[in-house]
């Protein structure tokens, strides 16, 4: 079977990946020439570079053919099956395909036959995901877990592949609130729940009467599971079949902080739907764990180090409404998501004595440090410019005062955390 990938974002990167674990020929394009194919861990075996140098870059490995620059329409079309990046699937390019008949969810359609759950909303989603599928998997359910490949999944794709080669009982999904059109047409959604509605994306939604807009097409005639504080509750309530309020969790939870008892409030309420006996919910969240790269506290130097990614500045008022951090670290975002650095103006409000930046998505520390300066900020301002001066950093001010660590940049995040997680051992130890 050959497949055509047009895009290679993130999903598309993670789509050609999986067809090519799956045993497809694929043919991918994007016409940015600037992409990094590293992911793919592709042998490749010829390049062939236009004269000039600038119009098309066209490499050759193993099963795959990529180009870059431009699309070949021809091979498009000769495909048995055609992938679309989310971030396409509305315009105008896209729509012919989505016609043709020959898009890989509706070429390979038994995922839409398993009972399939999504969790959506901006801020909560992985969390209550992993909990949602260690509560399912605890009362014995064989779950097929994905979604927002941006997210840390292997993506959607991936997720119609290995429910067309594997059995499954139930599909659980992250749904990324930027790809609520997409995913309503992919999957057959029997249950869909909303962790919270804040202001991230909005680049995207534009507003967020438009975001709410959106939620309301995909609860059309669903089974919804919303906080019962949840703003347009009554919206989403017509436009649902049933809509079913959660409340913040109250037993026993290892995880940090109220917003965690709402996404074990989700869980639950999840589970309570699907049949699952009270008693395992309550024994599967006694004992959860935080999810990599989510908020922990790690205890260093008598200081409680709070670390997570916090990638907007809703999940970070969060945190800070219930601690007060003399010290906070902030990773930096993409030099394009200017509107991420409402984070920094968060924890300003909250007047830190200090705070230490870093790079987080990317190494925007300069757009960082001219934010901080237009705020008129008046706490001492450092830059950890790698993981070693970072770790100098938290050694200093650990003591007796508890630290934030976030922002942006999971990958980063996860790297501070294992970090500190070996340093905390050795102290231990001594």
């Amino acid at each position: 079977m050959r497949a055509a990938v047009i895009g290679l974002g993130v999903e598309g990167k993670k789509a050609s990946k999986s067809l090519l674990d799956h045993g497809w020929s694929v043919y991918a394009s994007d016409l940015q020439k600037d992409i990094n194919l590293k992911d793919l861990n592709m042998p490749i075996t010829d390049i062939n570079v236009t004269p000039d140098n600038t119009e098309q870059i066209s490499i050759v490995a193993d099963n795959i053919t990529i180009d870059l620059g431009a699309n070949d329409i021809n091979k498009i079309k000769s495909s048995d099956a055609i992938v679309l990046s989310p971030s396409m699937w509305n315009n105008k390019f896209a729509n012919e395909f989505k016609l043709s008949g020959k898009l890989l969810q509706d070429v390979l359609n038994k995922h839409r036959k398993i009972f399939t759950i999504g969790v959506t909303g901006t801020n909560g989603k992985t969390t209550s995901v992993y909990i949602i599928k260690a509560i399912l998997e605890a009362y014995g359910k064989k779950v097929l877990v994905g979604g927002n490949a941006g997210g840390g999944f292997n993506g959607y794709y991936d997720i119609i592949l290995e429910a067309e080669k594997n059995d499954y009982d139930i599909i659980l999904i992250e749904v990324c609130d930027m790809t609520l059109n997409f995913c309503d047409y992919c999957f057959n959604f029997d249950m869909l729940a909303l962790t919270n509605m804040g202001n991230d994306h909005m680049d995207v939604h534009g507003s967020m009467e438009n975001y709410k807009n959106s939620l309301v097409k995909i609860f059309k005639n669903k089974k919804v599971i919303v906080s019962e504080n949840q703003e347009y509750i009554d919206e989403f309530n017509k436009s649902a079949n049933k809509l079913i309020p959660y409340k913040p969790y109250k037993d026993d939870l290892k995880l940090v902080g109220k917003f965690n008892k709402l996404n074990a409030g989700l869980a639950t309420a999840v589970a309570e739907q699907v049949g699952v006996p009270k008693e395992i919910i309550k024994n599967t969240l006694k004992n959860f764990e935080a999810v990599e790269g989510r908020l922990k506290i790690i205890r260093l130097y008598n200081s409680d180090i709070y670390i997570g990614k916090t990638d907007n500045s809703d999940a970070v008022k969060t945190i800070f409404d219930e601690v007060y951090f003399p010290v906070a670290f902030l990773g930096t975002p993409r030099p394009n998501e200017e509107h991420r650095l409402d984070i920094i103006d968060e924890v300003v409000k909250h007047n830190p004595e200090a705070i230490i930046v870093f790079p987080g998505l990317a190494n925007t520390i300069d757009m960082a440090l001219d934010r901080l300066s237009k705020l008129h900020y008046t706490g001492k301002v450092d830059v950890a410019h790698n993981l070693d001066e970072l770790i100098g950093f938290v050694a200093e001010y650990a003591h007796d005062k508890p630290i934030f660590i976030g922002g942006n940049g999971q990958a980063i995040i996860i790297s501070i955390q294992e970090r500190l997680e070996e340093l905390c051992k050795v102290c231990n130890l001594n």
